[in-house]
């Protein structure tokens, strides 16, 4: 199938072409550096997060693989520790079956790939049982009622996707698999170990199979059980490949998603789409374990995609697309063949022979190919150095470790398995973007332990153990400040506040506000590069974080902060909602309006004033487009305290048309309501 078409478009080789395209795909999906990073923090997430007794969960899919494509949803696999899946009988002698049920396949009437979940001893927790069913004299795990049951009883505005629960959360969309886990390696996959001599490396493999899998809910179409069936989930072991991969090949992973999104799929409705994301990761995964390009780097960038290509062209030909882990089990049975099967197929030839000019059909290949057919001479630099300045990669760093920093909880036991761990991971090998992040994470955690402590022995009446709390909270909470955020002083400042130690947390809020005020301060994306890089650059990120980085402030909604803001903390959570998420300068002026009030009235008004122009007239620097809810409500708290009724009311109103990111609209309607009867005070 080999054609010159393939190799070059007029007189350009495929090598000029391929860098590049390697460029823009490093600059569009992530230069190695980026991705280890994303990976890296992920692997701390998922490792701080997963100390709760009852259940584990995971990340996978594309985020967890390292592409951040903006339109990519977060895949999240849930599955409880009280259970463990077993293949045969003989595997019970490593379990304490007084604290584990232990699950058996039997795979004896299912298609590879596929298998049936007998509870031998017919023991467990409600949500299974309610997910049974009597099959062949025994007690089975139905994949459809279990699927039904985890999916409403988790979010009741999540619809049934596959094996999944979908729904979104403020811009993003989720999906979320509630499965269960095998310790040990599925012996109808035992063939994919003894193929595994040129790759993934034997550290790899060995890694992968003691790891195991999962099961997840959801039969095969032509089964003979579809309803009651689970499919075998190699998610752990898929990223752990796509780790071990190179960068030209993870490019070329990528490079395969955006042809199958741009080009293959492009203007079909999403019933039509036949091929998906997991079919080109599988053609990649064979592509390198048969060697079929003996060097996968920058300049055969192009070569690999048509390999790549090619092997799908071959597979929609026959009918088959083999699982990488279990050849037998093939994945276009259900839905490609026959008459689907023939037109997938003139569509996908009809590219083939385009040649590698096909490319020149999708946004965001394109320009990288017709740069180098504008300047044939143009020379392309492929080092990552090149392509990213050190500003532009801290600004996606520190978006990266804020967006999942989701270590904020009211469950004190929590705090201290999630301490125990960082002090035990503190002496191990860790790399810098495990310790960048940790060190974020711990600042996190701590702030919370120390609200929770507050809130515990606030009102116990024991003066000793009210002054032991308020010590460790208040030392706690300095400690955070020393290695978190510049913003998480402000977490200090509500402290003070909340036991009325109003010039105390006046001091903290002038301290915070100079630093703030600073002319290389990144927030989110916003940062002046050159002061940025003028005032910390080369500098470790550590230092970097702790002088020149801002967050916003994440109130746990189960918490209580501030007590003005309860209701909105209240109204959050009955709608779902786990915490309010307030930009920095908003919160530094509401603390200080409050603060205020007590010691200085006229510069309570003065900081009001401040607070209503940022919140009137900010175009996104200092107040993101979905906190715009939560700053509108604060301005009206504010101008409430102040006896502004119809500036209250105005923000409030004004509150109600944002987005609602935070579902604070009980109590903004409440709010509205209240202010008929509100004297000031």
């Amino acid at each position: 199938m080999d054609s010159d078409n393939a190799t070059q478009i007029g007189e350009i080789p495929v090598q000029k072409m391929s860098e590049s395209v390697y460029v823009g795909m490093c600059i569009k999906i992530g230069t190695p550096q980026q991705v280890t990073a994303r990976r890296d923090i992920v692997d701390m997430v998922e490792l701080l997060g997963n100390q709760r007794g009852e259940g584990r969960s995971m990340d996978s899919g594309s985020d967890r693989e390292g592409f951040r494509l903006h339109d990519s949803d977060i895949d999240t696999m849930f599955w409880p520790t009280n259970y463990r899946v077993i293949w045969d009988f003989s595997q019970s002698e490593y379990y304490n079956i007084h604290t584990r049920t232990l699950i058996l396949c039997d795979s004896s009437e299912s298609p590879a790939g596929f298998t049936l979940l007998w509870l031998p001893l017919e023991r467990a927790f409600q949500v299974v049982l309610s997910s049974c069913v009597r099959m062949n004299g025994g007690l089975y795990i139905s994949s459809s009622k279990y699927r039904d049951n985890t999916c409403t009883a988790i979010n009741p505005d999540s619809r049934v996707h596959g094996p999944c629960s979908s729904g979104t959360t403020g811009s993003l969309e989720y999906d979320h698999a509630h499965c269960f886990v095998s310790d040990f390696w599925p012996p109808s996959a035992t063939s994919w170990i003894d193929r595994c001599h040129s790759w993934p490396p034997p550290h790899v493999v060995n890694d992968i199979v003691r790891n195991g899998c999962h099961v997840v809910a959801i039969g095969h179409k032509l089964g003979n059980h579809e309803d009651n069936e689970w499919r075998l989930s190699f998610s752990r072991a898929e990223y752990k490949l796509v780790y071990s991969m190179n960068h030209t090949q993870f490019i070329t992973y990528g490079l395969l998603k955006l042809f199958l999104k741009e080009i293959i799929n492009n203007g079909l409705r999403d019933e039509d789409k036949l091929l998906c994301s997991y079919h080109m990761k599988t053609a990649v995964f064979w592509a390198i374990q048969q060697n079929t390009l003996p060097h996968w780097c920058p300049q055969n960038l192009l070569a690999g995609f048509w390999v790549c290509f090619k092997l799908l062209l071959k597979w929609v030909y026959e009918g088959i697309c083999p699982n990488f882990f279990i050849p037998e089990n093939n994945m276009f049975l259900s839905k490609i063949h026959g008459q689907a099967q023939t037109s997938l197929f003139r569509r996908l030839y009809g590219l083939y022979e385009k040649g590698i000019a096909l490319l020149l059909h999708s946004p965001s290949i394109r320009s990288s190919i017709i740069d180098v057919l504008c300047n044939p001479r143009l020379t392309v630099c492929t080092d990552e150095h090149t392509l990213i300045s050190e500003a532009e990669f801290d600004v996606e760093l520190f978006l990266e470790i804020s967006s999942h920093d989701a270590q904020y909880t009211s469950d004190l036991q929590r705090c201290m398995n999630i301490l125990h761990t960082i002090e035990q991971l503190i002496g191990s090998p860790l790399t810098q973007y495990h310790v960048v992040s940790l060190q974020k994470y711990t600042a996190t955690i701590l702030q919370s332990t120390a609200f929770i402590l507050h809130n515990m022995y606030t009102n116990t009446g024991v003066n000793k153990q009210v002054y032991i709390a308020h010590k460790m909270s208040r030392h706690m909470l300095k400690l955070a400040a020393k290695f978190g955020y510049v913003s998480d002083m402000l977490y200090i400042a509500m402290y003070y506040y909340k036991t009325l130690r109003y010039r105390e947390a006046l001091s903290v809020i002038e301290m915070t506000k100079v630093k703030l005020a600073q002319p290389y301060l990144m927030y989110h994306r916003h940062v002046d590069r050159e002061r940025y890089t003028e005032a910390v650059g080369g500098q470790s990120w550590s230092t970097k974080m702790r002088q020149a980085v801002a967050g916003n402030i994440n109130l746990v909604n189960k918490l209580c902060y501030i007590n003005e803001l309860l209701p909105e903390q209240q109204s959050s959570r009955q709608n779902g909602g786990s915490a309010l998420h307030i930009p920095p300068l908003v919160l530094l002026h509401m603390l200080e309006v409050f603060c205020s009030r007590h010691v200085d009235t006229m510069r309570a008004q003065t900081v009001l004033d401040y607070l209503q122009v940022l919140v009137h007239h900010d175009q996104g620097l200092h107040v993101d487009d979905l906190l715009r809810d939560i700053s509108w409500e604060i301005l009206g708290i504010c101008q409430q305290m102040a006896g502004n009724i119809q500036a209250a009311l105005y923000s409030y109103q004004q509150s109600l048309r944002q987005y609602p990111y935070h579902k604070i609209q009980t109590a903004t309607t409440e709010r509205i309501q209240d202010l008929h009867f509100y004297t000031p005070l």
